[in-house]
């Protein structure tokens, strides 16, 4: 029953961001060209509370630092996201 539960969250999170939503994101951040970690924390909250998930603005930063170090590779960016939405 746990795995069907663990099996159920991992296709969940799969799909709680699509592809464009994330590539989109991912182009704003890199615009910016996230000079300042501040701003990309700023974005990444907006991003996540405009889908109805709270943000903890620490986490954020803290999110943002580890994008900005791995290029804003997409599946950074998504794993990131994931770990910081927070349903509301």
């Amino acid at each position: 029953m746990v795995d069907k539960v663990m099996n159920e969250r991992a296709t969940y999170d799969k799909d709680r961001f699509t592809a464009t939503e994330l590539a989109a994101l991912r182009s704003d951040l890199l615009q910016g060209g996230m000079i300042d970690s501040y701003e990309a924390a700023e974005l990444l909250q907006v991003f996540l509370m405009g889908r109805g998930y709270g943000v903890s603005p620490k986490a954020a930063l803290d999110a943002a630092s580890r994008v900005e170090m791995a290029g804003c590779a997409l599946p950074v960016l998504q794993h990131e996201l994931e770990n910081l939405a927070m349903v509301m």
